[in-house]
Order: C-alpha cells, then sequence, then structure tokens
C-alpha cells in the first residue's frame, strides 16, 4: 500500500466511524437505563430518510440534522409506550420496531419520490493550522459533524458520569427498585433515556444519507444499526470504548474502496461479509477478555412494576 492510498484510508476513516460511533452512543443512552434497544437499525433508517428529506426541502443541512432526530425520537415513543408502559418483551418489540421502520421509510420514500435525488450536503472545514502540515494535513480536513461528534461525546460521557441527573438515569438501568425507594421516577427517566438514545440513533442515519452520501436509497443503513448494537456490548457500554470501536469499524470498512483503489480484486460477498465477520471476532475477544464484570446494566432489559417493588 503507497503512502497515498494510506493517507486517503486515515482521512476517510472518520466519515465512515461516524454513524457507528452516534448509533451506539444512542443504544448505550438507552441501555443505561436498563431498556435493551434493538431497535436502532430502524431508527436509523428513520433518521437518514427524514433528514434527506428535509434537506430537499429547505437546503439546509443543520436543520436537516435536527429534524431528524425529532423524527427518530417520534417514532421511538411507539417502541417505549410498548416496552416501558405496556411492558412488553424487549427483544420482540425492538425487532419489530427495526421491520416496522424498514417497511415505512421505503414506502415513504417511494411515495415522497425521494430516491436517489442528490443533495449537496455538508462541505470540508479544515482544522487549521493542522490542516496546513505538509502531508498529513489531509487528515484535518472533515466536514463538520466529524469534529462536532467529539464534544457530542464529551457531553454524554460528562452527563453520564459526573452529573446527578446521569446518576439516577444510571440508577434506573442497575436496579430500578432502589431507584424508586429514592424518589426517582423510573419511568420517567426510561422514556427520557429512549427519546434521547433514539435521537442519537436518527442522527447516525441523517449523517450517512445528508453528510456521506447525500441522497436516500431504501435500506441504505446496510445493517450498521447491527453492528452498533454488538460495538456497545464490545465497549462494555461505555461511551469513550464506543467511540475507538467506531474509528475500528470505521477503518475496516474505509480500506475496503482503497484496496479496490490499489488493484485488489475481492469477492463481492467477503467485502459485504466483512463488517459483520468483525462484529464476531470483536464480541468474541471482549468475552474472552472481560475482567471485573462486563459493565452491563443490572437491570438492562428488565420491565419495572411499581407494584412488584420488593
Amino acid at each position: 500500500m503507497n503512502a497515498d492510498i494510506l493517507l486517503n484510508w486515515l482521512a476517510n476513516t472518520p466519515d465512515f466511524a461516524v454513524p457507528y460511533a452516534l448509533a451506539a452512543l444512542g443504544l448505550i443512552v438507552c441501555e443505561r437505563a436498563g431498556v435493551l434497544a434493538l431497535g436502532a437499525e430502524g431508527l436509523m433508517l428513520v433518521g437518514a430518510l427524514a433528514g434527506i428529506g428535509a434537506q430537499l426541502a429547505f437546503g439546509e443541512p443543520a436543520v436537516s440534522l435536527l429534524l431528524a432526530m425529532l423524527a427518530a425520537a417520534a417514532v421511538s415513543l411507539l417502541f417505549a409506550a410498548m416496552v416501558i408502559g405496556l411492558r412488553v418483551n424487549q427483544v420482540i418489540a425492538g425487532l419489530a420496531l427495526v421491520f416496522f421502520c424498514q417497511g415505512l421509510t421505503a414506502l415513504v420514500g417511494t411515495l415522497a419520490q425521494w430516491t436517489n435525488q442528490a443533495t449537496p450536503g455538508i462541505g470540508t472545514m479544515a482544522l487549521w493550522p493542522l490542516s496546513a502540515l505538509p502531508v498529513v494535513g489531509r487528515l484535518f480536513q472533515q466536514n463538520a459533524m466529524v469534529w462536532l461528534t467529539l464534544p457530542i461525546f464529551a457531553a454524554v460521557s460528562g452527563f453520564l458520569l459526573r452529573t446527578d441527573a446521569g446518576l439516577r438515569l444510571r440508577a434506573v438501568g442497575e436496579n430500578p427498585q432502589a431507584a424508586d425507594a429514592a424518589g426517582i421516577p423510573v419511568s420517567a427517566w426510561r422514556f427520557g433515556a429512549v427519546l434521547a438514545g433514539s435521537a442519537l440513533v436518527g442522527l447516525a442515519g441523517a449523517y450517512i444519507s445528508v453528510v456521506s452520501t447525500k441522497l436516500w436509497i431504501a435500506g441504505m443503513t446496510g445493517g450498521r444499526g447491527w453492528i452498533a448494537v454488538g460495538l456497545v456490548i464490545f465497549a462494555r457500554w461505555s461511551p469513550w470504548k464506543a467511540l475507538a470501536g467506531a474509528l475500528l469499524f470505521g477503518c475496516i470498512e474505509a480500506l475496503i474502496p482503497q484496496l479496490a483503489a490499489a488493484g485488489v480484486q475481492l469477492p463481492q460477498y467477503f467485502v459485504l461479509m466483512t463488517p459483520y465477520a468483525v462484529t464476531l471476532g470483536v464480541m468474541v475477544w471482549a468475552a474472552l477478555a472481560r475482567r471485573g464484570g462486563d459493565g452491563e446494566p443490572g437491570a438492562l432489559g428488565v420491565p419495572y412494576v411499581r407494584e412488584e417493588r420488593r
């Protein structure tokens, strides 16, 4: 691999990593509150569709990304009502949400004729003076969302680990009975965590359509939501570890087109299976390397019924 291909690979890695990072962060927020969130793939599709629709209507990327977050949060109300209000099995509800969103986005995208309509997207933002460095300066020329991802992670991590509100959210996920006894409204905190986490997942989907590909195609998330689910387990529900894992997957995904540009011929199905094979590998590694607990919230996936509090 020559220097140009190596540099292009590293420079393109953040663009591929951001959707994984944001989706995993949203899932961490949900699951830290004790709600098992398997619907990331569907919510990413909702965010991608809403983002491209807003972009075609308004032409403002910031507005498009915000509306995508709101759309994903609105759809997640259905999931939250099922698993928190009606106490439906969270695994089944998450899978049902994915299939519902896949059909809904494909239908709306077709009826609205948004498929394959190109949009301007977001331009490159150079991080001066690092961007002016010879050779490696290209690495510091990224779109604005790449640079915003770091403060988003810092804000969410700080909220979860260093604020009283974050402590309450984590208490709801670890021991809802004790949290309820301390006067914390468990259902309200779980609703809020699902809405906030789903908004971040929707932002991940909108990044793909509005910033990265700059168009909408049915099913365009390509399984990234499922990989994000595995990434959360790999990261042991830690935001910064999830960001590191997202960079790993971004490296792998960014490497594939660079190998093709270098003339390396790879079987199509091998390319398609690579991210999932790596997901299985890192989950096995995470299981084998587990030390001092796995970081999983104690009440993850367990519905809370106040009348059954002991």
